[in-house]
Parts: C-alpha cells; sequence; structure tokens
C-alpha cells in the first residue's frame, strides 16, 4: 500500500515531534520531513515531493499565509492548516481556505501537547482526505463585487427577482472545501433572495469569521443563527460551531432553532438536522443545495426533503474539492439536478423566476 507522505511545517520542535509522531503511527502514512520554517519547507517539497502538507500560520521568516500564498500560486497541492483558537486565528484561517487549503485543524492555546494528542483522529482524517482532494487552480474573474472590490462573480444588482414568497427557504449543507464554494453562491444571490439556512462542519470560534467575512462579500446579510431569531428574505443564517441547527415555524414564520445537543453522524452541527427539519417544516417550498464534503452526512435527509416536495441541487464530482457527501446524496436519490458549483445559484435563481439583461453564471 502506497503510504499519504506528509510535510509538517512549524515552527514549534514541539508540535514538529508531536505531529510526527502522530503521522507515523499510522499504517497509511509517513512524515517524510519537517520544517521549522517555511523557507526550509520550499526546499524539501522540491526534494520530496510530499502528497500533503501541514502548515502553521504564524512563523518566523514568512508567515504561513503568505507561504501558502505563493505555494498554491506555483505548486497548487494539498494543504491542512494548523490554527489558534484565537479570534485573530480564525480570521486568517478564513483566508487560507480561500488561498486554497484543504481544511484546517484549530490547536488549543494552552496545554499544547495534550491538546494535540487529543486530536490526534481528527488530525489524521484530515490528512487522508486532504490527499484524496481535488486542487486545482481557480482562474481569477475581474468582475466587481458589491462593495466596488475586484470579485468573483456578477454582480447580483444586475438581477433581480419577482415577488417571492416568504415561504420560500433554501438550505445548504457542506464540509470540507464548503467555505469557498458556499461563498460562490452567497455572492451570487441577489438582495431580495429567499432565507438561507447553512450547515458548514466547522469547530466553535470559526464560524462567526466565516459570516463576518461573507457578510462583507454579499448582497444578502450573512450571520450566525441565533435561537429563536426569526428567518428573514435576503438573509442567510450560518449554524454555530459546535451546536445543532435546525428551522422550525412560529405561526406564519420560520425561525432559527440553535441547541447544544448530541452530534449526529458525528457532526455538530451536522447537515442531516438541518435537512430533516426543512422536510419536516418546509415541504414543497424548500430548496436544498449539497456541496463538496467527505462522508455522508445529511444525504437520508436531503432525500426526506426531495420525499417532501423540495428540489434538490448537488454539486457536481469535477468541481468538488471532495466528492463524499454530493455522491452520496446522488446515491440516496435525493437531487434533482446535478451541476458545477458556478451554476447552482444561477439555475436556482432561474427557477426562482430571476430576470436579467446581462445574467450569466
Amino acid at each position: 500500500m502506497k503510504k499519504i507522505r506528509v510535510v509538517v511545517v512549524d515552527d514549534s520542535a514541539l508540535v514538529r515531534g508531536l505531529l510526527t509522531e502522530i503521522i507515523n503511527r499510522q499504517k497509511d502514512m509517513e512524515c517524510v520531513g519537517a520544517a521549522n520554517d517555511p523557507l526550509v519547507a520550499r526546499e524539501m517539497i522540491r526534494e520530496l515531493n510530499p502528497d500533503v502538507i501541514t502548515l502553521d500560520i504564524e512563523m518566523p521568516k514568512m508567515d504561513g499565509i503568505d507561504f501558502l500564498a505563493r505555494l498554491m500560486r506555483l505548486r497548487p497541492m494539498p494543504v491542512v492548516m494548523i490554527s489558534t483558537l484565537t479570534e485573530r486565528g480564525a480570521e486568517v484561517t478564513m483566508r487560507a481556505l480561500e488561498l486554497g487549503a484543504v481544511d484546517f485543524v484549530a490547536k488549543p492555546r494552552i496545554g499544547l501537547a495534550d491538546g494535540i494528542n487529543e486530536l490526534a483522529g481528527q488530525i489524521v482524517e484530515k490528512v487522508r482526505v486532504a490527499a484524496t482532494a481535488h486542487i486545482r487552480r481557480v482562474p481569477p474573474r475581474s468582475i466587481s463585487t458589491p462593495d466596488g472590490a475586484p470579485g468573483l462573480v456578477q454582480r447580483t444588482d444586475q438581477i433581480s427577482l419577482a415577488r417571492v414568497s416568504t415561504e420560500k427557504l433554501i438550505c445548504i449543507g457542506a464540509s470540507t472545501g464548503g467555505t469557498e464554494a458556499i461563498k460562490e453562491i452567497l455572492m451570487r444571490m441577489p438582495a431580495n433572495s429567499p432565507g438561507i439556512a447553512i450547515t458548514q462542519h466547522m469547530p466553535p470560534g470559526f464560524t462567526t469569521s466565516f459570516a463576518a467575512r461573507l457578510n462583507t462579500l454579499c448582497q444578502i446579510t450573512v450571520q450566525e443563527a441565533v435561537n429563536g431569531e426569526r428567518v428573514l428574505p435576503g438573509h442567510a443564517y450560518i449554524a454555530p460551531g459546535g451546536k445543532q441547527f435546525r428551522i422550525d415555524k412560529s405561526g406564519a414564520n420560520y425561525v432559527c432553532v440553535v441547541e447544544d445537543t448530541e452530534a449526529v453522524n458525528r457532526h455538530k452541527p451536522s447537515v442531516e438536522v438541518l435537512f430533516k427539519s426543512a422536510a419536516r417544516v418546509v415541504g414543497r417550498n424548500a430548496f436544498g443545495i449539497m456541496l463538496t464534503g467527505m462522508g455522508n452526512d445529511g444525504a437520508k435527509a436531503m432525500r426526506e426533503m426531495k420525499d417532501a416536495g423540495s428540489y434538490n441541487y448537488v454539486q457536481d464530482e469535477a468541481s468538488c474539492i471532495v466528492f463524499g457527501m454530493p455522491r452520496e446524496a446522488i446515491i440516496h436519490g435525493a437531487a434533482d439536478e446535478v451541476l458545477p458549483l458556478l451554476d447552482i445559484a444561477g439555475a436556482l435563481l432561474m427557477k426562482l423566476g430571476a430576470t436579467a439583461d446581462r445574467y450569466r453564471v
């Protein structure tokens, strides 16, 4: 069996040693090198040709973000970031995911050795997933975002929707690679779109930065879901990390329910929880979207949505970082349409009655 070859990049000798030991304990992987800064790492990558890199964010000589940006421009490859559980760590991690990192591990600020060892299972799982990820250069597209900055998509002020019933609700599920996929869809949604409920697998402390970043890029309002809050058109609600998120109804209104309940399919938040609630509460007024991610979370519940009358979109394999969750949704017969990522928002908007002289995806 060919082993996954990993290079560890971290300025802490303790962390390098711990990660090397954790990786080498696995039968299917080996740490072929450990670098204390990006300049050393650059030479190791040339010589050793690893399958995956684990990369610390804060390092001397060149920080992890600068190194990642150069790496993904010159030699794109799977990278798992090692982040700190701080507000700044969360913001920088979002930037790393934008640059092409596959995933991240949130290491504790105190009790580092014990904390890293407790995360061993998560670390090796993310390295395995990264080794199978589809890494690609994404060509820039010179379109302006609503704030006037260079962006990736056509301005949504060129798009208008017919009057959309407040009973309509869009539900999105994603995991590995999902932060950028979600961004691609939300940046295409006009200000009068239906309410959007989102579950992205993410630990506590990171969804706040994720929502804040999206809110600066989109015409719709993007925020973390708050328990009991009414779901409004033109708003997207992201499941808080470490909590379960579902939709309920209060009178004629949809409301967010955020609960500290058990993990489902090993996830908290779980796509299964959100999609099951959509099947039960929203029914034929729901639109489901399953994006890139590892595993099968949400596949069965997406079929329940379809059986209840929803219309569902599933991301195709070619545009996924990891095809696991979309594949399972297709296997369960949950998909009405299987589309490239960049076509999903357009198809949804046309289904909702969008009109635009220059609209394209």
